[in-house]
Formats: C-alpha cells, structure tokens, sequence
C-alpha cells in the first residue's frame, strides 16, 4: 500500500429500516435505537470508525446522524465517530460545524465528518432547495466548511447564504479541525474540488470495477500539488455483508439487495440486478464485500493496495434484515476482517 498515512477500517451505516426475525418491518425509532447497539458493539469489536450517512426517506429513517453518534458517543472511549455522508447542498455549514464540532467535545476528540452533494436529493426539496442549484450549492458551501474548519473568526461571501465578517463560530475546537473529508462517487471534478479546498478523499464505490477508481487517486494526488495542499489520506466506502461462510452470507445479502434495488430503480434508473450481475459483483473484481471473513478481508487488502488507499469503510446492513445479522456483521468484521486485512498489509 503507498501511503504513509495510518491504515483505518470503520463501518458504515445509512440507518436502513431493519426487521425482526419473521421479516416484518420495525418502526423507525427502533431501527434508531438499533443504530445505537450497532455503534456500541462496533466500539468493542475493534472497528476504527463508525459513520451514519444522512437520509430521509421511510426505508432510511436517519435525517439526524449527529444525534444518534452523539449516544454513541455517550457509550464508548475509542472509536472514532462522523457521518456517512452529511448532505451538505441542502445543509448549513455553520450548523454543520456547530453540530461536528459539538459532537467533537462530547467523544473527546473522535468526530470526522464526510461531506457530499448527495447521491440521494430528498433533502433538498424537503429544505426548499432547488435541485438546479445543486452543483453550485455544493461548490459554495464546501469553501466556506474549509474556512470554518481553520478555526478562528470567519470572513466569507457567497450567492447561496448571508455573507459572514469577522464572525466567530462556537463551539471551538480544542486541538485543531476535526477530520473532513469529501465523498466522491464518479466526479473527477469532486475529486479536484476535495483536494483545492484541503479535505481527504474518500471514494464510494458501490458498483462495478474498484480498479476503474485508480485515476481518482492519481488526479488527487496531482491535484494536491498543484493546489499546494499537504498530502491526505484517500478512503473507500462500499457496501458488504459477512457471516460465518460465502455461501451464508450471500444467501442472507441477495435477496434484500434484489430488493431495493428493484425499488430504485423505479426511482433512480438503476439496473435490475440478476444472480449473474450479483455474482460479479461479489467477485473479485465486483464492488460488494460479501462473504466469509477472509473473502472479505482478501477482497479489502487487494483493494486498498490498487487505489492506494489507507482507509476502508464497509457500508454494512440492507433494507430488510435483522438486527440479529447486523450484529452478527459487525462482529466478524471487527474481530476477524479487521485483524487480518492488518496482517495481509503488513
């Protein structure tokens, strides 16, 4: 792997509505109260981080990350805890950094925060947002999160929000800017824009090829460069499942992946996944990380070595199973995935 920076290897969660064993759905607020378990049991397996990305639809109940990592926090000493993804566009990056930065003090020093335009634009109607703003949304409020993250009085000026002078935002960190990253999903101007604003780079790859994402990683470090901006860590983030064997945990993944994304595909024009089209995607060459504990670990080592990458996030659950395998997830990866991606990269 060629980087210097230290390897990571978290866990993420979009909140999807879980159901209980016979397959009827839990109510929202138990699916939230599960989050908390889930962040918990990740915290004592071993994982190194633990986000919650921002959703807000009635199969991804999670419009409120920062609260739900905020008991998390309330419960554990190490991991370290942020979002996955904050949907900046349709946000305020002063009450984004208020929030973080809040989060900050209340775990000691744990918070990061991975912003992104949202895949997702639920939120940007909901908040009175035009969706044909959405590139110029983005642009704006990223800059201005950066100024915010320098610590000390704020002076900026924009078309998207009230300009800023000489404004100090509270509460203050104690030891520097929490980590800030930009998730990037296939845009190499994302890729450009992480790197002049001075944020890391985390690559969501959730289909097809990861290899195809190894010019991201060389854009970013020339962009970095060229914008003067020290070296920073890239990450991935991609969807997965483990349990005890392949075959189990693709019996327990396909047919709640078959479903929802039939759903969005209605929505979203995504394809009708079929058992070939899954099968590759489980692969070697795929984008999920669904298997055995060494499947997956082989699977994230190779991965990370290619796109020179320190950090991978497993995008764990999927609408319709149980809190039961979800733990069962989170556990195998932590005390088993974990340790041997760390022995394969040694």
């Amino acid at each position: 792997m060629t980087t210097n920076f230290p390897l990571v290897l978290g866990l993420d969660t979009f909140g999807d509505a879980t159901h209980d064993e016979t397959g009827r759905p839990l109510s929202h607020a138990q699916t939230i109260r599960n989050v908390v378990e889930q962040g918990v049991l990740a915290d004592q397996a071993g994982a190194d981080f633990f986000g919650i990305g921002e959703h807000h639809t009635d199969d991804l109940p999670m419009p409120a990350a920062d609260v739900v990592l905020g008991a998390i926090a309330a419960r554990t000493t190490r991991i370290r805890l942020g979002s996955a993804v904050t949907v900046l566009g349709s946000d305020d990056p002063v009450r984004v950094f208020q929030r973080y930065s809040t989060l900050n003090a209340i775990s000691g020093g744990r918070a990061e925060v991975i912003l992104g335009r949202g895949s997702s634009t639920e939120s940007f109607p909901l908040f009175g947002y035009d969706l044909a703003d959405y590139e110029d949304l983005f642009e704006e409020k990223a800059d201005l999160f950066a100024e915010l993250l320098k610590g000390g009085p704020v002076t900026w000026q924009g078309k998207t929000r009230a300009p800023l002078h000489d404004q100090d935002v509270v509460p203050h960190t104690e030891s520097g800017p929490f980590p800030a990253w930009i998730g990037v999903g296939g845009s190499p101007h994302s890729v450009i824009r992480a790197a002049r604003y001075g944020y890391s780079l985390m690559l969501a790859i959730i289909g097809g090829s990861p290899a195809r994402f190894t010019p991201f990683s060389q854009l970013f470090h020339q962009a970095l460069e060229r914008f003067g901006q020290p070296p920073r860590p890239i990450g991935v983030h991609s969807p997965g499942h483990v349990a005890a064997t392949d075959e189990q945990a693709r019996e327990e993944f396909w047919p709640h992946y078959l479903e929802v994304l039939r759903h969005y595909s209605r929505i979203r024009g995504f394809a009708v996944p079929t058992k070939d089209s899954f099968a590759a995607e489980v692969g070697p060459h795929g984008a999920l990380y669904v298997g055995s504990p060494e499947t997956v670990a082989q699977k994230i080592a190779a991965n990370l070595t290619a796109l020179g990458a320190s950090r991978f996030d497993l995008k764990y659950g999927m609408g319709g199973l149980s809190h039961g395998a979800l733990m069962s997830n989170i556990e195998l990866y932590g005390t088993q995935v974990i340790p041997r991606v760390r022995e394969l990269l040694q």
